[in-house]
């Protein structure tokens, strides 16, 4: 029988109060219970410390909790796996905590580069590489691009007249189940550089929202014109609107010349819009603030 979750978590604050007070007494609640099912396994006498309201707990009994799961190979107290990739519990013992551990894709992100050729592999326009967001040296990139569709990204380039003036731009894939969560690291750690982040996705309520809320600094666009002609009533779906009070709030706070009024007017009042499959090539930057 394996230490359950909630008796290390326990325990994990008893070893915390111990170092303050010699004896922690623990009214017998589940995580408890499951404390002394375990003891009782392990032929850990509790003695007097148990009793029918509580369990006393000291720095005794700790350390031959401890002794038990040294010798199973199992993670001693007061080092968690809760949020550790399978890699890094299995350095801590034998013991797997699936529940909690953190997924192998938590800080994974899809990123477009120049062409690599590859031995054995037939070269392609852009080399999609799946890396770390920890191992990315932020410092090397003039700019971030945030790519919304996964069928874009694959055929993005950022060899584009708007974005001539980024002499290295990171391209990345906005995620979704499986890299969500890494991009939002990224995003998190790229808007500390108060550098330019260009969202590249669908012209509708969702993109828009999406682009403010992964702190973006500009979107990229055809121009309004063009835009205007070409954008339609069918690519702004209604399970959309809820969402167009934020962007409505947005508008207000906009000064009268700002670019980007004239998009949010033709998106939200006239409710056209147009995804981003359906762009053509001639696309500015449009700023977001």
């Amino acid at each position: 029988m394996n230490l359950t979750g909630r008796a290390r978590s326990g325990l994990n604050d008893v070893a915390q109060q111990l170092r303050r007070q010699p004896i922690v007494d623990k009214t017998r609640g589940q995580w408890v219970e499951d404390v002394v099912a375990w003891c009782r396994q392990q032929d850990i006498d509790l003695g007097r410390r148990l009793s029918s309201q509580a369990l006393r707990f000291d720095a005794e009994l700790l350390a031959q909790i401890n002794d038990v799961l040294e010798s199973a190979r199992l993670a001693p107290l007061g080092r968690s796996l809760s949020g550790l990739p399978s890699s890094a519990q299995a350095k801590e013992g034998v013991e797997e905590d699936k529940a909690t551990r953190e997924s192998p894709r938590a800080r994974r992100v899809l990123v477009s580069f120049p062409p690599q050729p590859t031995t054995g592999l037939a070269n392609e326009p852009r080399a999609i590489r799946d890396v770390d967001v920890l191992g990315i040296k932020l410092s090397a990139f003039s700019a971030l691009i945030q790519v919304e569709n996964l069928d874009s990204f694959y055929e993005f380039s950022p060899e584009l007249p708007a974005l001539s003036g980024y002499a290295n731009p990171l391209v990345v894939y906005r995620g979704d189940s499986h890299y969500g969560g890494g991009f939002a690291l990224l995003a998190e750690a790229w808007h500390k550089t108060r550098r330019t982040h260009i969202y590249a996705g669908d012209f509708d309520i969702k993109g828009v929202t999406l682009a403010l809320d992964s702190n973006a600094t500009h979107l990229l666009l055809p121009d309004i014109e063009w835009l205007t002609k070409n954008a339609t009533p069918l690519h702004v779906p209604a399970e959309q609107f809820p969402y167009q009070r934020r962007l409505r709030k947005h508008l207000v706070a906009l000064s009268s010349v700002h670019p980007l009024r004239e998009y949010l007017t033709l998106l939200l009042e006239k409710q056209r819009g147009l995804r981003q499959q359906w762009f053509d090539r001639k696309m500015g930057c449009v700023g977001l603030a």
